[in-house]
């Protein structure tokens, strides 16, 4: 769509307000709002804000920058009320003199895709990002309570938590998604909604889309929604697994090779070597909170060490079971990322790891089919050569600071930014007192 076709769109819409959203190097939502009336400008000349106040954007002195809009993402937001209707348009930041901005986390990986655009490549991925619904508590409590009593894949005519789903799906194929299923997933109050693969750059576009409407439309029926990794202990937390694939310019599967024992070529060997070995510093970009490391833990199907298999899913990548005839579907699927991510950063050092192993011609170690990687003690994951992801978010993060090639990828301005946003997020963690240490303590010590 360009600015024409926008512009007509919006006039027969109805719309009144426009949001310009970008994320800051943490993954959150800024919006600038405007009325409708000032649309056409912004097409043609962008918006100019302050990116001082934004983290990971420019200082005091240089806070003067420029929101380019990118037309083929608008949606109308279908929460908003009629008399009021609001759509959005995701953009990217330039610099006063018209260049990216390099700290720009979409930008980030838009530079990313350029590289493989290069060689005629399309990096494909399927997020499944992973949600609590919690019953709003009123302020009477920050401990949550999830919506339903529902297992995996259970339902129930006349539940409520399948209504509100059903609503959600609806929803997001309004603002363009091509949802595919919706289900409750392990835990109570615990649910998924899949939509079809894209790009890197637009299925990124669509995890921000999919986590502020499901806050959004959750909050309505009175509900919390939360893409927190592990909001509730003793239960399965939230992931993002990703499923990744590489097309060339005329459609076909860069992953698939009949002849192989697995259908998967020399390439498709490569890219997993690749994200194996950096597993450790990747950590840091796709679970890059300190309760993300909370929910990769033995004993929950969340990953905790570093190997692939066919099907197994204590591996950190597991290859699905390919079905005969379906060779456009043959993936990797990366299995530590959560939804906590900033997407564009995450899908950026995916890309750059697979790249490395691409490039270098890497071999990933033998498949661990037929092991489960939890009851491996670490003489066996000797053997083998199983590796193990930081057990912190503070170790991620010394991990990420040595990896040159992830560091390199998304830009001395956006690690810098994030290495100084997630350092501190790690310290105020250690410093504080927790309930756990005052029960177990307190009167012990």
């Amino acid at each position: 769509m360009d600015s024409k076709d926008l512009l007509k769109r919006v006039k027969e819409d109805d719309v009144k307000f426009v949001s310009l959203q970008f994320t800051d190097v943490t993954g959150t939502v800024k919006s600038v709002d405007m009325p409708v009336k000032g649309l056409e400008g912004a097409l043609e000349d962008g918006v100019w804000f302050d990116g001082s106040s934004v983290e990971g954007f420019a200082r005091i002195q240089e806070s003067d920058m420029r929101l380019e809009l990118d037309p083929g993402t608008y949606a109308v937001l279908p929460w908003s009320l009629p008399e009021r209707r609001r759509a959005r348009i995701f953009c990217d930041i330039q610099m006063p003199d018209g260049s990216p901005f390099e700290g720009d986390p979409r930008g980030v990986l838009k530079r990313m895709i350029a590289k493989i655009a290069e060689r005629g490549w399309t990096y494909n991925i399927g997020p499944e990002p992973e949600f609590f619904l919690f019953k709003g508590s009123g302020g009477e409590s920050v401990h949550p309570v999830p919506h339903d009593v529902g297992g995996y894949f259970d339902f129930s005519a006349g539940d409520d938590a399948v209504r509100v789903r059903t609503e959600l799906m609806d929803a997001l194929n309004s603002m363009g998604l091509e949802i595919e299923v919706g289900h409750h997933e392990v835990a109570l109050g615990q649910h998924e909604i899949d939509f079809r693969f894209a790009d890197a750059v637009k299925a990124a576009d669509n995890v921000l889309t999919l986590k502020y409407t499901v806050k959004a439309i959750a909050a309505l029926h009175g509900l919390t929604a939360s893409f927190m990794p592990k909001p509730v202990y003793g239960i399965n937390g939230s992931g993002m697994h990703c499923h990744q694939s590489l097309f060339d310019g005329n459609g076909d599967n860069l992953f698939f090779d009949d002849k192989d024992e697995y259908k998967l070529s020399a390439l498709a060997y490569s890219f997993i070597a690749g994200q194996l070995k950096h597993a450790r510093g990747l950590a840091a970009l796709v679970a890059p909170t300190v309760n993300s490391y909370k929910r990769l833990v033995p004993g929950y199907e969340a990953p905790v060490y570093i190997g692939w298999a066919q099907q197994n899913r204590s591996a950190l990548i597991r290859i699905p079971r390919y079905t005969e005839g379906r060779h456009k579907s043959m993936r990797a699927e990366l299995r530590f990322p959560d939804p906590s991510s900033n997407p564009y950063l995450a899908f950026a050092a995916m890309l750059a790891a697979a790249l490395d192993g691409v490039d270098n011609k890497l071999t990933p170690p033998k498949p661990l089919n037929n092991v489960n990687l939890y009851h491996m003690d670490a003489k066996d994951r000797k053997k083998y050569g199983v590796g193990e992801l930081p057990g912190s978010l503070g170790e991620a993060l010394i991990e990420l600071s040595k990896d040159k090639v992830l560091v390199d990828a998304i830009g001395s301005s956006a690690y810098e930014a994030f290495s100084r946003a997630k350092g501190a997020e790690w310290d105020e963690y250690r410093l504080r007192v927790s309930d756990y240490e005052i029960e177990r303590y307190l009167e012990t010590a």
